[in-house]
């Protein structure tokens, strides 16, 4: 209960548009995922997921490998800027280790 109040509460500060669309984040225990998002038009820019990649290792280490791939679909979506949803995650951790990976792909947020 406490974490869709959590992310209520982030979701309801942050809104992508086409100049800075949504980047959102949802790490379960299994895999993690990320999206762009235009909020304004409804639509996914660029997606990607653990779900069914071959790779090995800790889960921080797949959630770099996971920042530096949506950073590159963005790239070539021609996306250079995006806002940061964390959803109800603490910044720490995969999150965190999600976010300098697409950082240094040249993502800016």
């Amino acid at each position: 209960m406490k974490a869709i109040f959590r992310k209520n509460r982030t979701r309801a500060k942050i809104h992508g548009t086409a100049v800075r669309p949504r980047l959102s984040v949802k790490i379960s225990n299994q895999h993690i995922t990320a999206q762009i998002i235009d909020d304004d038009k409804g639509i996914t820019l660029a997606y990607a997921t653990t779900v069914g990649i071959k790779q090995s290792g800790s889960k921080t280490k797949l959630a770099a490998i996971i920042g530096a791939d949506i950073a590159k679909k963005a790239k070539t979506a021609k996306i250079k800027q995006v806002v940061f949803d964390r959803g109800a995650r603490l910044y720490a951790g995969r999150m965190s280790a999600l976010a300098d990976a697409a950082r240094k792909e040249g993502l800016e947020f």
